[in-house]
């Protein structure tokens, strides 16, 4: 029988609409004791973040609505967005604000490494990550900005190792070489979920073209990375497929796992709350079947402990440490001779 009159439920609401403050969908999951943020503040806090705003510069931090930015940012650490704060793409998965992107900053890149200089001076910052929104308007996806920012903050920083979290250029192979070609000592592209979650996590992405990223980077002789969700929906069994897959495809050196945490009540709804015994089980597996870094935990996010000191590390942590630091001195010896 035909049904008349209001409907028992309404999907409208949990359409992605990054531009309205207004929220809809069902309440947000409650968080496990093991996902506990910790509130911003202190000094270093307050120091990062008028250096970035005094620069007029975007973080990922903020925008993403990472929830280390705290953490991160009392150590004098942040992930910094270039491009602009507004992305052509509407992920399923992301809080960074979707629409027409301004005109393009032609200055940034100078801006960027002044900034970056005053934080590795302030700081003692070693090892930045750079990251961007997608530009699919751009004709090469703002690969050119890309490539002068990693320049520019080398020859501010000579020291600093740069690691660039980079959008997929729509499988342009001249916009990526551009990126290459600045040699920076990380490069990192998310696949971010297993492929089979692409048409809800990432329905403007291809699994197959991110994976031809990392491997075109790879080729090159740099150092990849890449990062994926869990409790968005896939099975651990896929996660250690996509391990074996991206090992055999692009050979990728890092991978990073972390916990998926829905941003609004307009974003794809939380699947499961992975256990840290899960997370550990993948680090174990990531490194069985090849991996030279895996960081795997629920709050582990692309940059997280991207800095990390030596000193503060021990056991697990501390090896896997030293696996991240020979890659990033490998990369940085090689750029430098």
């Amino acid at each position: 029988m035909k049904r008349v009159g209001k409907p028992a439920f309404s999907l409208t609401g949990m359409v992605i609409n990054n531009q309205s403050d207004e929220k809809h969908q069902l309440a947000l999951k409650r968080k496990p004791d093991w996902l506990r943020a910790k509130v911003p503040g202190g000094d270093a806090y307050a120091k990062l973040r008028n250096i970035l705003k005094e620069n007029n510069l975007f973080t990922v931090c903020e925008e993403a609505g990472c929830p280390n930015m705290g953490e991160c940012w009392a150590r004098g650490v942040a992930t910094i967005m270039i491009l602009g704060d507004t992305c052509t793409r509407a992920c399923g998965f992301c809080n960074v604000k979707t629409g027409r992107p301004p005109v393009l900053d032609r200055d940034e890149p100078r801006r960027v490494a002044a900034s970056v200089r005053l934080m590795v001076e302030g700081a003692q910052l070693r090892h930045i990550v750079i990251t961007s929104v997608n530009r699919d308007e751009l004709p090469d996806g703002g690969a050119g900005i890309w490539a002068q920012t990693i320049l520019l903050t080398h020859d501010a920083c000579p020291g600093l190792s740069v690691e660039v979290l980079i959008p997929d250029f729509l499988g342009d192979m001249a916009a990526l070489q551009m990126v290459i070609d600045a040699r920076p000592e990380i490069m990192n592209h998310n696949l971010e979920t297993v492929p089979r979650m692409y048409p809800a996590v990432r329905p403007q992405a291809k699994y197959d073209r991110s994976i031809g990223v990392l491997r075109r980077s790879k080729d090159e002789g740099l150092v990849t990375k890449t990062g994926i969700m869990v409790g968005i929906g896939e099975k651990d069994q896929e996660v250690l497929d996509l391990m074996d897959d991206l090992l055999a495809r692009a050979e990728t050196d890092i991978l990073t796992i972390g916990q998926y945490l829905q941003p609004t009540r307009n974003h794809l709804p939380i699947d499961r709350w992975v256990h840290p015994d899960t997370f550990a089980m993948y680090k174990e597996e990531g490194l069985k079947r090849g991996f030279k870094v895996v960081e795997s935990g629920p709050m582990v996010r692309s940059s997280y402990h991207a800095d990390a000191q030596a000193d503060e590390l021990s056991g697990v942590d501390r090896s896997s440490y030293d696996r991240f630091s020979t890659l990033v001195e490998g990369a940085k010896q090689k750029r430098l001779s």
